[in-house]
């Protein structure tokens, strides 16, 4: 396997109303155990190789803390972030509702059209107490060109797809470099 120094380096921020399941999801799919009790979070970082299409990422991922409406958004959540994890809880409405709103705050922040997102419907396995059904979520998506996934970080579901959709949104706005048509190396001097 290669050196550490050798993989591809990804920076994912995980955003999204407080209580929602951002650091269940991440700790499932970092430590790979679900996390019962809630504790707030401040702000964490978590790191882990992942695989993807053939290459080897070391993804560093930022826990936040919950944001509301008002909440400003920080530079060190949009300067030097590949790719974001936008989180909402499939039981509250409330949640759904920000990921329009911290989606925004961060085209605006960043001065782009669009970033590189997945959107995540958590607690998917509270399907009795859900207030936003799935074609909301997904319809969202669409209208922010992001990509979508429901999860439970409880019962381990989806949880690495999540991660592994962010990566691929990730390298479709990469720009790749052009290949050069007659097979050289170098640079010319005119």
């Amino acid at each position: 396997m290669a050196g550490r120094d050798n993989l591809k380096k990804r920076k994912i921020a995980v955003l999204g109303s407080r209580s929602v399941g951002k650091s269940s999801l991440v700790v499932q799919f970092t430590e790979n155990h679900f996390v019962e009790s809630y504790y707030p979070t401040i702000e964490s970082a978590f790191r882990k190789t992942v695989g993807y299409n053939g290459t080897q990422y070391e993804c560093e991922i930022i826990d936040t803390a919950g944001q509301d409406e008002y909440s400003l958004l920080s530079a060190k959540h949009a300067i030097g972030i590949h790719g974001y994890v936008l989180v909402y809880s499939v039981t509250s409405r409330k949640s759904f509702d920000m990921i329009q709103i911290v989606y925004d705050k961060i085209i605006d922040f960043c001065g782009v059209m669009d970033i590189p997102c997945v959107i995540v419907g958590s607690k998917m396995d509270l399907q009795q107490s859900r207030q936003v059904e799935a074609s909301e979520g997904e319809q969202l998506a669409v209208a922010n060109k992001a990509a979508w996934v429901e999860t439970s970080a409880k019962n381990n579901l989806n949880v690495g797809n999540v991660f592994e959709m962010c990566l691929a949104e990730i390298e479709k706005h990469t720009p790749q470099p052009e290949p050069n048509p007659d097979g050289r190396k170098g640079c010319f001097i005119m």
